[in-house]
């Protein structure tokens, strides 16, 4: 396996906002969703995720830095001293020390023997039975899911691909704003000795929409509305991430007002939702009306209103 610094573009002394940032920008792109004809983006994404795990964790990136775990995140055989004057000398100098027994079973240390045999096979000095593998908790891993705006506020599940080679539907919680984490568990790696399976953390990402924008569970959408409609007032059709609405522009509305559609924002809880803010744009006849003109001239000649505090041109 590749070291995880190279698989996502950084160096050892990157930080780790530096190291998200590459993260998420590379999980976007090799998301299997987004190249569904590539055949290798599956393996691509499990390894950017894989290398994730390692370096995006405070404690296994020591580790890693240490020498201590690999890549695949397991440790690394370190070796040991402990015989004759090596022993010996290593007492001598402070370091950790064990015990020569003079009888029963005890030829090492239990603290060494903890190290070096962590924890199997143990014997008691008034030769009990071993003890065996002790439960261990499997690692988590991390994962991402681009979700659509359209998708969230349906409720729709999502799939999401687990570096692990599994794929599994997800249901995103209301109030999940891009860039949180779920928690997916019992989805990590498995433990040992019938230890717990570790869990999934999901990163959402929502996928960028052509027509609203996000602002937490707040939505904003422009709606162009001609000069007699601002004027005079109107009902206009509005569309809304749930389908077309009707909505009353009020007499002698400006452009670049916001009117509110309650409700038609994205998921807050289970049960209420944010709003849909409508900007109003005024949109002028293309190629021109000379009517119009004309009224807007004797408009301009009578200096019906103004509509900017300016000082006099001298």
């Amino acid at each position: 396996m590749r070291d995880p610094y190279d698989v996502l573009g950084v160096t050892k002394a990157a930080s780790e906002a530096e190291i998200k940032s590459a993260y998420r920008k590379l999980a976007k792109k090799h998301h299997p969703d987004q190249n569904q004809d590539d055949p290798k983006a599956k393996e691509r994404f499990a390894e950017i995720n894989a290398a994730y795990e390692i370096v995006g964790d405070k404690t296994k990136r020591k580790q890693f830095d240490r020498g201590e775990i690999g890549p695949d995140g397991k440790p690394r055989f370190q070796g040991f001293e402990g015989f004759g004057q090596g022993a010996q000398s290593r007492a001598a100098g402070g370091g950790r020390s064990f015990r020569w027994s003079t009888g029963g079973n005890d030829m090492f240390g239990d603290d060494i023997l903890s190290d070096i045999l962590g924890g199997f096979g143990r014997t008691t000095r008034g030769g009990g039975t071993n003890r065996g593998p002790q439960p261990a908790h499997g690692q988590d891993i991390a994962a991402s899911v681009a979700v659509t705006l359209e998708q969230l506020v349906a409720g729709q599940k999502v799939r999401v691909d687990l570096p692990t080679g599994r794929t599994v539907e997800v249901a995103i919680p209301p109030g999940t704003r891009s860039g949180g984490t779920i928690r997916l568990k019992g989805q990590g790696h498995p433990g040992t000795a019938g230890g717990q399976p570790g869990d999934a953390l999901v990163t959402v990402d929502y996928v960028p929409h052509p027509d609203f924008r996000v602002e937490g569970d707040t939505l904003r959408r422009d709606v162009a509305i001609t000069l007699d409609e601002a004027v005079l007032g109107a009902k206009v059709r509005v569309p809304t991430l749930d389908g077309p609405v009707t909505l009353t522009v009020p007499p002698r509305t400006s452009g670049g007002r916001a009117l509110r559609l309650k409700g038609k924002g994205l998921p807050r809880t289970a049960t209420e939702r944010g709003d849909l803010l409508v900007n109003l744009r005024i949109v002028l006849p293309e190629g021109g009306d000379e009517e119009l003109e004309a009224l807007m001239k004797k408009w301009r000649a009578g200096q019906r209103y103004q509509a900017r505090n300016e000082e006099p041109q001298t």
